[in-house]
């Protein structure tokens, strides 16, 4: 057969695929378990690099134990107001900040509950993609995206002209969102009518909390104030401080980005 006497005495020995593998795969689980969602390259990340495989390694392994995910797309809720003075894009689909409250997105959605709709607006601001401030009410109206803008403010601040980019709708071309925008000193910006992609950072939080946890509650049992509480322990609980994100450095959990810059900044200070 052309095989030495040694080597085929070693491959007998050798440990099969499984079996080297189950540490692996172990860990894997481990993973899963915290994080449902997590990409295969995020539930890598989380690995300690002794043990930590390839992506195509680690992808194999995942679709060989059923620990792939599948990701849902949320659909657009606000409507347009064709009689409402438009802002200007200033974003062009530039969703990054060099440091935080320079330039934040808002939007809404909706969640179907057992005695109604629940909406949530929210404020993501491109620096580190932390939620900074949201609101949820079983209503659509400006008030609710006024809320949330002044929860932003409240607990972060911002930088003087920060850009808040939303779509078109009615809320956000409503006189009282931008008297309160023009009172707070924020620049407004808007992406195109029925152009999703011009908010897609906000679009993509939007389907990070629905496919990683409202999809997985039974709604239709849960009233509104107990699908809001859910939410809000999901976002400051865990995407804030503890989910990683991909579109940071190192994959860092939002306001852990946020507490690294600011640390760096009082140190410069």
């Amino acid at each position: 057969m052309g095989v030495r006497r040694a080597g085929y005495y070693d491959w007998l020995k050798r440990p099969s695929r499984e079996e080297r593998d189950e540490p692996l795969v172990s860990a894997l689980k481990k993973v899963r378990a915290e994080h449902k969602k997590y990409g295969v390259q995020s539930m890598l990340n989380e690995l300690n690099e002794e043990i930590r495989p390839s992506y195509g390694k680690g992808y194999r392994i995942c679709k060989e134990n059923g620990l792939l995910t599948k990701r849902r797309t949320p659909k657009c809720l606000t409507k347009a107001d064709p009689e409402a003075q438009k802002a200007e894009d200033l974003v062009k689909r530039d969703f990054t900040a060099e440091k935080p409250g320079v330039k934040v997105f808002t939007d809404i959605t909706e969640v179907k509950c057992r005695d109604g709709k629940l909406y949530i607006c929210g404020i993501l601001d491109a620096f580190d993609s932390a939620l900074t401030g949201f609101s949820m009410a079983n209503h659509m109206r400006a008030e609710l995206c006024t809320a949330a803008l002044m929860d932003s403010v409240r607990r972060y601040g911002h930088e003087n002209e920060c850009i808040l980019h939303s779509d078109r709708g009615s809320q956000f071309t409503s006189h009282l969102y931008r008297a309160v925008l023009t009172a707070q000193g924020f620049k407004q910006s808007m992406g195109r009518t029925g152009i999703c992609y011009d908010n897609a950072k906000m679009e993509s939080f939007w389907g990070t909390l629905k496919s990683e946890h409202i999809y997985d509650l039974p709604l239709a049992t849960m009233t509104r104030d107990e699908v809001r509480h859910s939410v809000f322990e999901w976002i400051e609980g865990y995407y804030n401080r503890r989910r990683r994100h991909t579109t940071n450095e190192n994959n860092l959990a939002p306001l852990v980005k946020r507490s690294l810059y600011q640390r760096k900044h009082n140190q410069v200070a």
